[in-house]
């Protein structure tokens, strides 16, 4: 019985000290939110310098150039569209509902992103459907 006694404080003592190393703590609902909006917010980022590199990369091909810019702001409509659709009710989902919307369009902004990475990283040549995309360097 004492070894038994012994081997349990051992084994507490080592769960005791190897907590912080877990790093297991505790995240408010709120931190979780900002969180989430701030992930969204950098993707938002990185598809706008994206967006600004394919109008300049482009310039030279202003029918590309003005029908690629009405694309997007209808893939903004569709983007906003979608999350309407998929939380109809605000304010019905709960405290998790901005940490939801925030990581929905995260996702569909990475989608977006490499969507148009397409027009900055070109197509292999000999693609018979590269369409207005540049080629392959």
């Amino acid at each position: 019985m004492k070894a038994i006694k012994n081997n349990l404080s051992k084994f507490l003592f080592l769960i005791l000290i190897s907590l912080p190393l877990l790093k297991l703590h505790a995240q408010s609902q709120q931190a979780m939110n900002l969180q989430a909006g701030e992930r969204y917010k950098k993707a938002d980022k990185e598809l706008n310098m994206i967006y600004q590199k394919i109008l300049k990369d482009y310039s030279s091909k202003p029918t590309f150039i003005k029908k690629f810019v009405i694309a997007q702001r209808l893939w903004v409509q569709l983007r906003d569209a979608e999350l309407a659709a998929k939380y109809p009710e605000p304010g019905f989902y709960g405290s998790v509902e901005l940490m939801c919307k925030a990581a929905y369009l995260e996702s569909l902004t990475k989608d977006r992103i490499k969507f148009l990475k397409v027009w900055i990283d070109g197509l292999e040549e000999g693609d018979t459907c590269i369409g207005s995309v540049k080629t392959k360097p």
